[in-house]
């Protein structure tokens, strides 16, 4: 398991986070804060290796995962998210790091390796989920950032403002969770940009490079 981690860490991140996708439900509520910790600290591993195997520092990746682990524990031990603004500061952070990371390790060569093209999957991923940290650290600033057709007034839970951030970055635009406040809103809009910018540069490139070339 390991030897495939250190030769393909792009799907390992790939496959984690997809099926944190799955499990998040589970861990909505009190009984699952300390699972939901838990997992953010083995995605937070997985971040820092696939970091490891590209151009970009990996010294830095570590700066950022360390303070977010330490608050990701305390969480977990206190099962109290009083922390979570804070420890999704560093995940932002991070996570907007690792997809740059990748970008330039995919784009570091004109051939594409199996490992490259999950890291097409993985960058998406990374960013889907370093925006819905951000969007934690709004909703704490501004309560009242997000709103919804249920429960509008509430705080929106992880699994909503991730849902929000994966259609705005896919620009599907099928979610009914809504920014309100100014801010959220220039952050939604900056991730719409986000998202054309990487189908439109990267994907496209990526493709052409994996279309033969006559000699």
């Amino acid at each position: 398991m390991l030897r495939l981690i250190k030769r393909e860490p792009s799907a390992i991140l790939l496959a984690v986070q997809l099926s944190g996708v799955l499990l998040y439900p589970l861990m909505e509520g009190p009984a699952g804060r300390a699972l939901f910790s838990v997992f953010g600290i083995i995605v937070l591993a997985l971040v820092v290796l696939a970091v490891r195997a590209t151009p970009a520092f990996t010294w830095f990746a570590v700066m950022l995962g360390a303070p977010a682990t330490v608050l990701l524990v305390i969480q977990a031990v206190t099962d109290s998210d009083a922390l979570l603004p804070y420890s999704s500061a560093f995940e932002a952070v991070l996570y907007f790091y690792a997809a740059g990371a990748l970008i330039a390790y995919m784009l570091a060569d004109h051939e594409i390796t199996r490992d490259e093209l999950f890291a097409i999957g993985a960058t998406f991923t990374l960013v889907a989920w370093g925006f819905a940290y951000v969007y934690v650290v709004c909703q704490a600033i501004e309560p009242g950032s997000f709103i919804a057709a249920l429960e509008p007034a509430a705080d929106r839970t992880w699994m909503e403002l991730l849902f929000l951030s994966f259609t705005t970055l896919s620009s599907t635009g099928l979610s009914d969770v809504i920014p309100v406040e100014a801010f959220a809103r220039g952050v939604v809009m900056i991730e719409q940009l986000a998202g054309v910018a990487y189908i439109a540069v990267v994907v496209s490139r990526l493709v052409a490079l994996t279309i033969p070339r006559r000699a």
